[in-house]
């Protein structure tokens, strides 16, 4: 347009000038004229053509940086996500706690921040991710002081199919309900069923190496080949939990678990320890534990709890004692419900469990309670829980208050 609008001018000026000169040009003089205005013509249109060539190679140049630029991100983009990105958008952080008031018949009412827990997660890439669960329990650790500070999970998992999973490290064992889903908000009452603690013995990790994935749809599996026990007292206290352990006599977990109904889950353990004393007796003393549960939740919010564990060795712990055999079981109907006046749910629940555990030791156990959940992942707890000892035959209560978070 800018040219165009030159042309014009000069050949206005140009008629002008000859207009001037002359008011009515002859031939020769006409023709001169036509002649000098062609070449200031031709000149302006090679102008005009150096003009788009150079406008055409700017837009080609353009173009082409705008795909370097792109083909350089893209490969950027692959090559982190290739080793996994960036910290904060791999890494996972969170954890739960929980509180308990108890109070005992006997008189000894004691007030103890029982867990503080953290998890971190990251993945690696899209099939390799690692997890952990650092713990401090009862608020405060070191000599003298009644708390520890613990590993209870440090793992790295790999995809080695869409359904088959190899995981390596520090794992919680799969056995039972509580040992592997202990968050606070999951579970009625503020202790931990006692079935669990002293025959499973929840929380139970030990160093590994295993597989887990689907067999079919809600069909899941877990194979651990992985550390034992060490105890030639009770069962709970041969937890090694990893801290320089005896690995020597090596055991292995496997668990099936069917979850293909909504609201159901129905599962088994069976694990094999090699020598549950780790060598201190002078023979092997091989042992093996069979767990079976059941889980269900109506989306009426009735439910159910069922649980039964069961040890089996080959010989007592110490001489004299009736411990070869150490089995327990619980039953816990439950009901949630929304509530109306204030936000959140409660919950009620009995729990009737009896167990022979130790040196012969047999407790039956009949509790009640509830939980209020102001949102989904808090918890404020209350149980109070009759035990009688047969073999002491005395009874005792206790009384519960207890407040969990998870996050």
């Amino acid at each position: 347009m800018f040219y165009k609008k030159k042309l014009f001018l000069m050949l206005s000026t140009i008629f002008i000038c000859a207009s001037a000169q002359a008011a009515t040009p002859d031939a020769d003089q006409m023709w001169k004229m036509i002649q000098q205005q062609q070449l200031v013509i031709d000149e302006l249109k090679k102008k005009l053509e150096k003009t788009d060539q150079k406008v055409e190679v700017t837009e080609k140049k353009v173009e082409e940086t705008a795909l370097e630029v792109e083909a350089a991100t893209d490969a950027m983009v692959a090559q982190t996500s290739s080793s996994g990105g960036g910290w904060f958008d791999k890494t996972n952080i969170g954890g739960y706690g929980e509180m308990h008031y108890n109070s005992k018949d006997d008189g000894n009412d004691e007030v103890d921040f029982h867990r503080f827990v953290l998890y971190f997660g990251h993945e690696f890439t899209d099939s390799i991710r690692f997890f952990s669960e650092l713990e401090i329990e009862h608020s405060l650790a070191g000599e003298g002081k009644p708390g520890e500070v613990e590993l209870e999970q440090a793992w790295i998992e790999m995809d080695i199919t869409d359904n088959h999973r190899l995981r390596a490290g520090l794992d919680i064992i799969p056995v039972g309900i509580i040992n592997y889903t202990h968050e606070p908000h999951t579970f009625y009452g503020v202790e931990r069923p006692e079935v669990e603690k002293r025959i499973i013995p929840a929380t139970w990790w030990e160093a590994g190496i295993g597989l887990n994935g689907e067999l079919a749809p809600g069909l899941n599996y877990d194979v651990v080949l992985h550390s034992g026990l060490e105890t030639t007292s009770n069962i709970r206290s041969g937890r090694q939990k990893v801290a320089q352990a005896n690995a020597d006599h090596p055991a292995i977990t496997t668990r099936l678990r069917y979850t293909g109904t909504p609201g159901l889950e129905v599962g088994g353990s069976f694990q094999y320890q090699s020598d549950i004393t780790a060598g201190q007796t002078t023979e092997s003393n091989s042992a093996t534990l069979f767990e079976g549960h059941i889980i269900y939740d109506h989306s009426s919010g009735l439910g159910v709890k069922a649980l039964y564990a069961r040890w089996d060795l080959d010989d007592e712990l110490q001489a004299g004692r009736d411990d070869s055999e150490q089995w327990g079981y619980y039953v816990e109907p439950q009901y949630r419900f929304p509530l109306s006046f204030v936000p959140g749910e409660l919950g009620v629940f009995a729990r009737w469990s009896e167990l022979d555990y130790a040196n012969n030791k047999e407790e039956e156990r009949i509790g009640f309670g509830l939980n209020y959940w102001p949102t989904d992942r808090v918890a404020f707890k209350f149980d109070f829980t009759n035990t009688d000892d047969k073999d002491a035959n005395t009874s005792s209560k206790t009384l519960n208050l207890g407040l969990g978070y998870t996050f």
